[in-house]
């Protein structure tokens, strides 16, 4: 190559770069989907309100449990954030970075259910639902309501500050609030590489591993649709025993909203798992991606008809992810 090419070439090059190393994404795309904007932009479209979208976007910020990339520091950075995004937004924020979420999110909710009673108490609790709005009927003794009740109480949970040690009490609604978040990021963050890393080969996400993998790994979709279906069917059951217990409450004459339990933040049910009314199974999770990465790999071996079919096999098997649905599109557009 010429040398004015070459210096032409390298020109354009460190230009197209430049807003990478400077961090200016914005100029690449205004709505640019990073790390931490895709999951405030996952719970702006699940319509969650503005205090929890921007805690999404900040869920970082002061670092947190899993990762240590503080933008701000929280002894002194505070005020900084709050006035960025307001008090509401900034409290969540600060939440969000001291708890310790493994426990509190997997440990203490996600792995003291089996599936099966998940939907089970998913469907006592439509019925219980149904019976406190139209008859004013309420049963605090319900198996479903026990169960949710003893694991993450009326008054909330109290955890450890993952810096200092220290006693931090976190809402009910805000800990409903922290699943929604991780569904959303986990959606986003997990795959092949993870399932290596933590020896996830049975589908469920326990984290019963800590091995070694190489970055990025194969870059097979990630096994952690089963697991974010449990958190939304824990999500739902904690929405409706808040109305239950809210709806108590007023027929009695107590308090419309109690702030210090956080009733004014809004619980949104997120569009996905059939309105977290759904939880997948493990097995079926496996099956359907490992039949979705045959037709993607194997396709142009072994013709659209066999893609077409194993990608309709996996599609059956799980139909809560988008990309067999995509690259099924393709073959249609191809056979017109």
């Amino acid at each position: 190559m010429p040398g004015s090419q070459q210096n032409q070439y390298l020109h354009t090059l460190l230009a197209s770069t430049r807003p990478f190393l400077r961090g200016e994404l914005e100029t690449i795309d205004k709505i640019c989907l990073h790390w931490s904007l895709f999951c405030d932009l996952l719970v702006q479209i699940w319509k969650a309100p503005d205090c929890v979208c921007l805690c999404g976007l900040f869920h970082s910020a002061y670092s947190n449990s899993y990762v240590n990339l503080a933008i701000f520091d929280p002894n002194t950075g505070r005020e900084v954030v709050r006035g960025h995004v307001g008090e509401a937004a900034e409290r969540l924020i600060h939440l969000f970075c001291i708890v310790p979420r493994q426990p509190l999110i997997h440990e203490d909710l996600l792995f003291k259910y089996t599936d099966q009673e998940l939907v089970e108490h998913l469907k006592l609790s439509v019925i219980s639902l149904k019976n406190a709005k139209e008859r004013g009927f309420f049963d605090g003794d319900e198996a479903w309501r026990k169960k949710i009740r003893s694991l993450l109480p009326e008054n909330g949970a109290v955890v450890k500050h993952i810096k200092t040690g220290e006693d931090v009490l976190v809402s009910r609604r805000v800990v409903a609030v922290f699943l929604l978040m991780t569904i959303a990021d986990f959606s986003d963050q997990i795959f092949g590489f993870q399932d290596c890393l933590f020896d996830n080969s049975n589908g469920r996400l326990e984290f019963s591993g800590n091995s070694f993998s190489l970055w990025p790994g194969d870059g097979k979709p990630g096994l952690w649709v089963n697991s974010l279906s449990r958190m939304g069917a824990i999500y739902s059951l904690i929405v409706r025993d808040e109305e239950i217990l809210i709806d108590e409450r007023k027929r009695g004459g107590g308090i419309g909203v109690d702030k210090d339990r956080d009733e004014d933040l809004e619980l949104v049910i997120p569009p996905v798992f059939e309105n977290c009314t759904r939880v997948l199974d493990a097995n079926d999770q496996i099956l359907a991606r490992d039949l979705y990465w045959e037709a993607v790999c194997e396709g142009s071996k072994t013709g659209l008809v066999k893609a077409e079919e194993l990608l309709l096999s996996s599609i059956e098997k799980n139909p809560f992810v988008g990309e067999p649905h995509v690259v099924l599109g393709q073959i249609y557009l191809t056979k017109g």
